[in-house]
């Protein structure tokens, strides 16, 4: 039956989904499709996030009923992986790799990043298995593409997306919580007491050094550069 949660993406079947005509199975025409339900979708994730997506309420949102959504997308599982290739149709790429691999990845990285917090969701939506529709397709060739110069085979260079791709998730959903906390000024003064006090128990010598050492650019987008050049400079592609 369908329903509003899912059981995983592992539910989903990817040839049912982008291979075949996104029709209806049974019944007359409906007057939306299943482009305007993932639009539809899509804004509600924007506005309020995924808690708020229910076919109920993209149904309401496209004035259709729930029950006729269901040849399009049987459940929020199938919803998400439409969400997510929707959205990713904004990642595009119009210059050829320039050679330079370590660079165009960094590239197809803060391409990710700027994505991701444009749509503070994905995170979450990434966070488990996601079977490329044809938007997603068209990024990741172009980041093969990016990493042809290297000596990594096949399976390798998709490891590497997907570690990539992990990492910007990982690191867009920890800046996310970061300025929701900074807007918290006692929270940050809390904070920044009690480092204070741990580093002066003498029971944290390692700590304590760290925390002395001279301050670096804490910018969201000169942190996120800095770990990203550790990143991809340490991948060893031999």
């Amino acid at each position: 039956m369908p329903h509003d949660g899912g059981s995983g993406a592992a539910g989903v079947d990817p040839e049912q989904l982008w291979l075949r005509p996104a029709e209806p199975r049974r019944g007359r025409r409906p007057s939306f499709s299943r482009e305007a339900i993932t639009t539809a979708a899509v804004a509600i994730a924007d506005a309020e996030g995924l808690d708020a997506v229910t076919m109920r309420r993209v149904a309401a949102e496209v004035g259709a009923g729930v029950m006729s959504l269901y040849s399009y997308a049987p459940d929020k599982e199938t919803l998400l992986e439409l969400m997510v290739d929707h959205v990713s149709g904004e990642l595009t790429v119009t210059d050829p790799p320039t050679g330079d691999w370590r660079a165009d990845l960094k590239t197809v990285a803060h391409m990710q990043r700027v994505h991701m917090l444009r749509h503070h969701w994905l995170p979450a939506a990434l966070s488990t298995r996601r079977v490329p529709g044809p938007r997603t397709l068209a990024f990741l060739e172009h980041a093969l593409a990016v990493m042809r110069p290297t000596a990594l085979d096949g399976g390798a260079k998709l490891e590497v997306f997907a570690q990539l791709t992990g990492f910007v998730a990982g690191h867009v959903a920890h800046e996310i919580a970061q300025a929701a906390a900074s807007r918290s000024p006692d929270r940050a003064a809390a904070e920044a007491r009690y480092f204070a006090a741990v580093a002066a128990d003498g029971h944290h010598p390692e700590l304590a050094e760290a925390l002395a050492a001279p301050g670096r650019p804490v910018t969201p987008e000169a942190t996120f550069t800095r770990f990203l050049n550790r990143l991809i400079d340490g991948l060893d592609t031999g």
